[in-house]
């Protein structure tokens, strides 16, 4: 008898265990699906603000808003980021003449949805000297949905070092596509050829209608 009760006292207590293993994992998604919701807003505030907006005069006319994808928290990843300090600056090519100097700060290391990852992440050597942006990393990215159903010269990612460690947040859903997808005016960075990711990033801003 007493054995039957701690077996079903035990299994009481490991359901228990799962069921706030599993509440815990729901509250994390949906404040990381807020944040990204927050960032949506954020981001479409910016495009219809005419200060800043990268929109040309027709665009911005119309503009109701970006086309996202849904909200995919898979697609929020923990990436080792791998230092590279042997790495030289060199200049990154862009969609006019224009040669910032970048360099490959470190290599992202993660998995997403089965596939081993490894792109490179990159520092601006002009941004890193002002005030406020030396943890500032930069993560262009193409995938299997480029020239697609999103932008044809790819998207970015912000990224900021970590505080301590050398784990990074990689999440594809705050992925962006370059000024050039909007206009001629502007001069962007052409997404490295290490930077391809070969599967579909369905996260993230998607093609610019008409663009």
């Amino acid at each position: 008898m007493a054995h039957s009760l701690f077996r079903i006292c035990t299994k009481a207590f490991f359901g228990l265990i799962f069921l706030v293993g599993v509440s815990l994992e729901l509250c994390a998604q949906n404040r990381q699906a807020s944040a990204i919701e927050a960032w949506q807003k954020e981001l479409n505030a910016s495009y219809a603000n005419r200060g800043e907006s990268p929109l040309d005069d027709r665009d911005f006319k119309h503009f109701e808003g970006l086309p996202f994808y849904p909200i995919d928290t898979i697609y929020t990843v923990r990436a080792i980021l791998e230092e590279t300090p042997e790495t030289e600056p060199f200049e990154m090519p862009t969609s006019t003449n224009r040669r910032p100097k970048y360099r490959i700060w470190g290599i992202a290391k993660f998995t997403l949805k089965g596939h081993a990852c490894a792109l490179p992440v990159y520092i601006s050597i002009e941004l890193a000297e002002k005030i406020g942006f030396s943890d500032y990393l930069f993560l262009p990215f193409t995938d299997e949905t480029t020239g697609n159903d999103s932008y044809g010269g790819g998207r970015y990612l912000d990224l900021r070092l970590p505080a301590e460690g050398n784990i990074i947040e990689i999440d594809f859903n705050k992925a962006y596509n370059p000024y050039c997808a909007y206009s001629e005016r502007y001069s962007c960075p052409l997404v490295p050829e290490a930077n391809h990711l070969s599967l579909r990033i369905e996260a993230g801003v998607r093609a610019a209608q008409g663009h």
